[in-house]
């Protein structure tokens, strides 16, 4: 049937109808975040279209889109412009089918409730690369190390759409390390042989049915990531994909995996002393080749901790983003230091070649001192809000890595400002420049691709201070219209210079365009 263009639907009248309050209200447990500020507005009744504008993928292989949309529920989606391979859901907004041939294919969104309707343009670029803005998602490692199971990522993309956090564009179920079989553990049930007689890679117990597994996280319009060491071992002790790596990555794609991490772990033992830079990208050119060889999509993370200056040459083996440093872990009180160090490699930042350095970790993560057990992290409120704002202006992967069963109003309002994360996922793919004040205070300028610019006022000190910014450190001239992008309001027209008083260990968020 011939789809309706959109500006015949916007004529139409809305029936009112009863809705669900899911864009109202998380559903979640306040708990803690009651004692912390909140920055971020409460979602709008109406709907709301957010995500990229531009989404990469190649030609033939499977297609699946969630449509991230805040507002009341039911929502009705239609898609206009739609290549003939590709079908949107109407009532769940999920496009599924077919890459179209190679091509770009711009698409019109529209959403409506019974509040109101709204519309985002989007760009199908059916090429050769993948992930064109950074990648958004949850990883189980800093949440449940060796301890997790089929149950609880199943758990975590039920959490993923009930909280939110899939209505303004996180995608991605990963799963880390401990999900294979291992010579041997303390928890029997993941002990056993590491493959079948062909040489299949064999999940433990408590994966008794990867297909199952993706097929659910698919349902949900959710993609599922997997994880693997191109060494005998991972760095947990189960089975790596040493000699197997081929066969592995072919399993993987059975299953239906939409994302690799790939960890060097035990590899260092197979590498030996041969620090060449050959060595180091030997194990990755030959998954990326490989990778590109199959007929799905998946994003190839590469985690080897920066070694060889990996942003240099990550993208040219296949690599759709690369660890910069090594894990952040625990020692949450240096996010300061690992992000102005990624970001002294800004210049490789670009659509689809994205600089990583570690996961968001902010709710409850698990304590590596005290057998991983999760906490309600430490770190101030103000500080969380700093780590966000610096993770999206330096168009890093957003992927969060705590427990999702445990997520809470505040943490939430952390990690779902769509403002923020728009910062993050704009399609001109840069890094913030970092213009250092004084040892405490210091700017992060992200260029955006409407010309406007994305600014961070930070403040590593121990008590509020004022951080100033002109025009010529921005590179603008003339009257600017400044919006806080926490806060989500106008602070009004400036001309020359804008200053906030910015709280310790924290950042004030702003964006510049043109009056």
């Amino acid at each position: 049937m011939k789809q309706k263009p959109i500006s015949y639907l916007l004529s139409l009248t809305v029936v009112v109808m009863l809705v669900t309050t899911a864009g109202m209200s998380y559903g979640i447990d306040k708990g803690e975040s009651a004692k912390k500020d909140i920055y971020t507005p409460r979602p709008k009744p109406q709907p709301h279209i957010n995500g990229p504008l531009v989404y990469g993928c190649r030609p033939g292989h499977p297609f699946l889109y969630r449509i991230p949309c805040q507002g009341n529920r039911p929502i009705t989606f239609l898609v206009e412009g739609l290549p003939p391979e590709l079908k949107c859901n109407p009532s769940t907004g999920i496009i599924t089918g077919k890459v179209p041939e190679k091509g770009e294919y711009d698409v019109l969104i529209l959403a409506r409730n019974s509040k109101g309707t709204n519309i985002r343009k989007l760009k199908i670029v059916a090429d050769d690369q993948l992930a064109l803005t950074p990648p958004m998602g949850w990883n189980h490692w800093y949440a449940h190390y060796d301890r997790i199971t089929d149950k609880m990522v199943r758990e975590a993309a039920d959490l993923m759409i009930k909280s939110g956090m899939a209505d303004v564009g996180y995608q991605y179920i990963n799963i880390d390390d401990c999900w294979m079989n291992a010579p041997k553990n303390n928890d029997s049930l993941r002990v056993g042989p590491l493959r079948d007689e062909q040489g299949n890679i064999l999940p433990n117990h408590h994966f008794p049915d990867m297909k199952g597994l993706t097929d659910y996280i698919h349902s949900k319009g959710l993609k599922a990531g997997i994880y693997t060491s191109p060494g005998t071992l991972t760095c947990g002790g189960f089975a790596g994909a040493y000699q197997h790596e081929e066969q592995d990555a072919r399993q993987f794609a059975i299953w239906g995996f939409d994302f690799l991490k790939y960890d060097w772990c035990s590899y260092e033992k197979i590498a030996g002393t041969d620090k060449s830079l050959e060595a180091y990208q030997k194990p990755y050119r030959q998954m990326g080749n490989i990778l590109k060889s199959l007929d799905r999509d998946i994003v190839f993370n590469l985690c080897q901790y920066g070694m060889g200056d990996v942003w240099k040459w990550g993208g040219e083996v296949g690599g759709q983003s690369w660890r910069t440093s090594g894990d952040l872990g625990f020692e949450l009180d240096r996010i300061f230091d690992v992000a102005l160090r990624n970001s002294e490699f800004r210049q490789y930042s670009k659509p689809g070649e994205w600089n990583d350095p570690d996961y968001i970790q902010i709710g409850w993560i698990g304590n590596a001192s005290k057998q991983g057990i999760p906490e309600l992290t430490p770190m101030p409120a103000e500080t969380q809000y700093a780590y966000m704002s610096l993770w999206s202006l330096m168009a890093a992967p957003l992927i969060y890595s705590g427990d999702m069963s445990k997520l809470d109003e505040f943490t939430l309002n952390v990690l779902c400002n769509q403002e923020v994360i728009e910062v993050n996922q704009d399609p001109l793919g840069e890094s913030g420049l970092v213009i250092k004040i004084d040892t405490e205070r210091f700017l992060m300028i992200k260029k955006l691709e409407d010309g406007s610019k994305a600014v961070g006022l930070f403040n590593r000190g121990k008590n509020t201070a004022e951080v100033a910014v002109d025009w010529t450190m921005l590179q603008l001239s003339g009257k600017q219209s400044v919006r806080d992008l926490w806060h989500q309001k106008e602070l009004g027209i400036f001309e020359k210079k804008f200053s906030a008083q910015v709280p310790a260990q924290g950042v004030v968020m702003v964006k510049f365009s043109k009056r």
